[in-house]
């Protein structure tokens, strides 16, 4: 190169500096065309290189320019490369060309050159000769990495997590060191990056498979196939290209609690057709119907009213489940578990695993339904109950419950009577039960009707004793009696009386006083002792009408009577008697009148 600064300070010689002039002018015209040359390596392109030397950590290249470049030597995989030697050619990318300056960086060169990016810009533009979008490549995976993984396919391409598998593996890094198919989703040429999928690969060749494999099917067909996947409600099986669902009542006859209890992931099954939903694409599938069915001749092994033994399977509010055989259980509802006993739960009589004996009561094939009962393997303790119970006779017996309407007598364990409101008093009118009862006392009761169909008996407490409406009230109280007794309740209609213990007669609001009552506690309170007078009594009806009003007026009608009576007497003090001289024996008013006026 020419050393201008040197040519400068020569310029005081002119007979050199002519000749310096002639000189450059020459090696002008011989130098600028190879100045032109290397000038000619341009930043990021890819030149061919020659090795010049090699050493244990720069390779130095020379590749045209003005001055060599150098590679890392760790940029060669001695493991799957030949080592580099001096004289070599090799493709490299021209990463980096000096300034004026130079370069402080490079021990040996002026330009950055890169064995590694030129091999994969010259694979990334072989690869991009060949393949686009939607093609089919192969490659090794060679890492995982966030996302995804690498697929070498010549470059390496990102195969996203999601799009490994139709399901996605637990773990994804199973995958490195195995070959894969892939499809090719997007290029960005510009980033230098290909996505890649696996799994529409997959979709593409089952959809294929699938419309193929469901041409072929048929329903009753056998198949084998390979549990893919499980769940609460049955298990899903690849029969090559389309999964049918295996439910969990179709997989035994018998009872089972999860589908993991008949069959594991990956596991190899044979299974047969039931249905096939070719517009949803939907095939249900099944394998207790490949083993004949238990339900076959049912009524004959289990005829209705047989006796049979049983394990319970299952406990319900309603009832349990007892299996008679693998594949054949019966339901006892709760109701037919006692004739007598009072069931909140089965699981006070009944426990999952035990043994029990129980009655055929019913059968339904079409339903594969049997109803059983365990109360039928006893006798019924309402056959006889007439027998035991006459209408009549006395009984006795526990209060087991109070309700509104009555109270429930315990004759036995089982066997309740209706002792109801009506039927405990005769004269006393009862709001609710517990006023004369309470819950475990002991009563003795007439029993007064029997309904065996209906297993109910009525009891009655006041028929212990006579009634005595029909014969002690109408003697005792007669219409016009005046009597005395203690007002017990106020209504808007009247007042009630209490007339003796249990027995109450009414006094109307119009019968309280002589002027208009609006409302009866103006005139009385509950608890005065008041005197009434009985209007009628109404054994039929078994009410005693009764008026306060009207014992004013008896007492006035009275007052009337005595004083007529004291008149009259009176009267009868001066009527004179014999045959005196002095005037006649009977006195007229007219006469007395005459008598006084002569006077």
């Amino acid at each position: 190169m020419v050393n201008r600064n040197l040519i400068r300070n020569l310029e005081s010689d002119d007979s050199l500096a002519s000749l310096i002039d002639n000189w450059v002018q020459d090696a002008s015209d011989v130098f600028e065309p190879e100045i032109e040359r290397e000038e000619s390596v341009e930043l990021n392109k890819i030149v061919e290189g020659t090795i010049l030397r090699v050493d244990d950590e720069f390779v130095l290249i020379d590749v045209g320019g003005k001055s060599e470049g150098s590679i890392p030597r760790d940029e060669w995989d001695e493991e799957e490369e030949d080592a580099p030697k001096v004289g070599d050619k090799i493709k490299v990318l021209v990463e980096d060309i000096e300034d004026e300056f130079g370069r402080t960086d490079d021990p040996h060169g002026m330009i950055t050159l890169s064995k590694r990016k030129a091999e994969k810009i010259i694979d990334w533009d072989r690869t991009m000769a060949t393949i686009q979008e939607g093609n089919v490549v192969e490659g090794t995976v060679v890492r995982k990495i966030k996302g995804g993984l690498l697929v070498d396919i010549g470059v390496n391409v990102f195969l996203p997590a999601s799009q490994v598998d139709i399901r996605r593996p637990s773990d994804i890094a199973d995958y490195i060191g195995k070959k894969v198919e892939c499809e090719v989703l997007k290029i960005d040429e510009e980033r230098r990056n290909i996505v890649v999928s696996r799994r529409s690969l997959i979709e593409k060749k089952r959809q294929k498979d699938r419309d193929s494999l469901l041409q072929e099917l048929q329903v009753g067909q056998r198949r084998k196939g390979v549990v893919k996947n499980i769940a609460d409600f049955g298990a899903f099986v690849d029969l090559g290209g389309i999964d049918g669902l295996l439910h969990i009542t179709d997989m035994s006859w018998g009872r089972i609690g999860h589908p993991t209890e008949v069959v594991k992931i990956d596991d190899e099954v044979e299974v047969q057709i039931l249905n096939i939903d070719h517009e949803r694409q939907k095939i249900a599938l099944g394998m207790k119907q490949m083993q004949p069915s238990p339900w076959d001749g049912v009524e004959a092994k289990y005829p209705v009213g047989a006796k049979v033994r049983g394990q319970v399977v299952n406990v319900m509010s309603y009832g349990a489940f007892v299996k008679l055989e693998e594949g054949i259980e019966g339901l006892v509802h709760i109701s037919e578990m006692s004739w007598t006993k009072r069931i909140s739960h089965p699981s006070e009589v009944v426990n999952i695993g035990d043994e029990i004996d129980v009655v055929v009561l019913g059968i339904n094939k079409e339903k594969q339904e049997i109803s059983l009962g365990m109360k039928q393997t006893q006798s019924n303790p309402w056959e006889n109950i007439k027998e035991r119970y006459p209408v009549e006779s006395i009984v006795k017996g526990k209060v087991r419950n109070l309700t509104n309407y009555g109270a429930f007598v315990e004759l036995e364990e089982g066997i309740d009577g209706l002792l109801h409101v009506s039927d405990m008093s005769w004269t006393r009118k009862i709001g609710h039960p517990s006023e004369m009862l309470e819950k475990g006392q002991e009563v003795e009761c007439k029993v007064l009707n029997i309904e065996e169909d209906r297993r109910r008996i009525a009891l009655g407490l006041k028929q212990m004793d006579l009634d005595p409406w029909a014969s002690s009230i109408p003697d005792k109280y007669q219409p016009n009696q005046l009597v005395k007794g203690k007002v017990t309740k106020i209504t808007n209609f009247g007042v009630f009386v209490g007339l003796e213990d249990g027995l109450e007669g009414l006094l109307h609001i119009s019968e309280l006083a002589d002027e208009k009552v609006e409302n009866p506690e103006d005139v009385v309170k509950v608890g005065d002792d008041i005197e009434v007078k009985i209007l009628r009594v109404d054994t039929d009806e078994r009410k005693i009408g009764l008026s306060r009003k009207r014992v004013q007026w008896a007492a006035e009608d009275e007052a009337a009577a005595a004083a007529a009576e004291a008149t009259v007497e009176k009267e009868q003090q001066e009527l004179k008697g014999g045959l005196g001289s002095s005037g006649p024996l009977f006195s007229t008013g007219a006469a007395a009148d005459s008598e006084s006026e002569e006077g």
